[in-house]
């Protein structure tokens, strides 16, 4: 199982939000180059990058810096954020990015995802974003008329085989990941998922271990690094025992 460490991307600087609220950030680093640097050299195999810039606005903002990641960090980086288009798609994956996570457009047009799945397969993910088990989009200021397992099947019957679950009641609270919505998941739609949200200290990180056998193929980790409640090796370690 893969431990992703995150980097969310906010005028050119690594910040973290609380439950995805914009005027509730953290800076952690004026240099996201220098993180991703940090984390590769830390053991990171793969990065998670978002735009929030760009999920807020609708339009890819931090592909400058995005850049100099993918050319300098040395590891593998997927990126979101802002991307509603099969332009934007092509244009990241011109850039270096191993995978492009598709969020807003994906949740509210079916036509799309499913050309985009048909011309880039797993070159694309998609990140459900949800509060409540209802998705929320659009810099998760929006509420789509779907919930999380309906979208969920609506993507194995595209042709998706991994997905990006993201409970944002839990996104950089440290209060834990949502075990028993993470553990529905998986037993519903028998797809490979994801985790992000909440993690908080390597406790987390063992419970959700135990779940890689359901098909748990990854965990996102953010504040949880950023704050020092464990080192990237420490957690690597614990996927390893």
């Amino acid at each position: 199982m893969l431990i992703i460490p995150a980097i969310d991307l906010m005028g050119g600087k690594v910040v973290r939000l609380f439950q995805g609220k914009f005027n509730r950030q953290k800076v952690y680093s004026a240099d996201p180059v220098k993180a991703a640097k940090h984390w590769a050299k830390q053991g990171a195999k793969f990065l998670h990058i978002v735009d929030l810039d760009g999920a807020s606005s609708g339009a890819l903002k931090n592909i400058e810096v995005l850049k100099k990641i993918v050319n300098q960090a040395g590891i593998g980086v997927e990126f979101g954020g802002g991307v509603r288009s099969m332009e934007a798609i092509s244009k990241l994956l011109s850039l270096g990015v191993e995978r492009v996570i598709l969020g807003t457009r994906a949740a509210s047009d079916a036509k799309f995802l499913k050309q985009a799945w048909k011309k880039f397969g797993e070159k694309i993910i998609v990140s459900i974003d949800a509060k409540c088990g209802k998705v929320l989009t659009q810099g998760w200021n929006c509420k789509a008329a779907k919930t999380t397992l309906i979208f969920a099947k609506e993507l194995k019957a595209i042709g998706f085989k991994q997905l990006i679950y993201t409970d944002i009641s839990k996104d950089g609270t440290l209060s834990g990941p949502n075990i028993s919505g993470i553990k529905e998941l998986l037993k519903e739609t028998q797809l490979k998922v994801i985790a992000s949200g909440g993690v908080s200290d390597l406790k987390d990180l063992i419970k959700l271990k135990k779940l890689d056998q359901q098909g748990l193929s990854g965990v996102i980790v953010g504040k949880a690094l950023y704050e020092g409640k464990f080192t990237l090796a420490e957690a690597l370690k614990v996927m390893r025992v």
